[in-house]
């Protein structure tokens, strides 16, 4: 009689265990998902200040050209001597110069602070290393 009660007694722990660990397995997948959701999500972020960073740059670059060529225009068109032209062209090209050295800075920082916001969310997600290269 007691074996037979001990025979029950494992079947019943041994149907236990295995409901027990095929809930785990399905809690695990969803936790495994939801932390791919939050990878996802920072992608998604990183990717869109990205894309907003460089029409930024790219929109600076652009008004620095059109006034660079203005400036040039007019330095030709404008002076009456060779002193003028000389003192025109060199504003024109320098103020082209500080332009786009300040856009490729704001650039470069919002690249920068893209990627440290990403890593930082990614790493808070605790997911899985192979979903976190992105």
């Amino acid at each position: 009689m007691i074996a037979v009660g001990l025979i029950a007694s494992t079947a019943v722990l041994a149907t236990a265990l295995i409901a027990g660990a095929q809930t785990n397995t399905a809690a695990t997948a969803a936790t495994v998902q939801t932390k791919i959701a939050c990878v996802g999500a920072a992608v998604n972020a990183r990717e869109a200040t990205i894309d907003g960073g460089y029409t930024t740059y790219s929109t600076a670059v652009n008004a620095a050209y059109s006034a660079r060529a203005t400036a040039l225009t007019a330095a030709y068109a404008n002076a009456t001597s060779s002193r003028e032209v000389a003192a025109a062209t060199k504003a024109a090209w320098s103020a082209y110069t500080s332009a786009t050295r300040s856009a490729q800075q704001t650039w470069e920082t919002t690249r920068s602070g893209a990627w440290i916001t990403f890593d930082t969310a990614v790493t808070a997600c605790k997911a899985p290393a192979s979903v976190t290269n992105g």
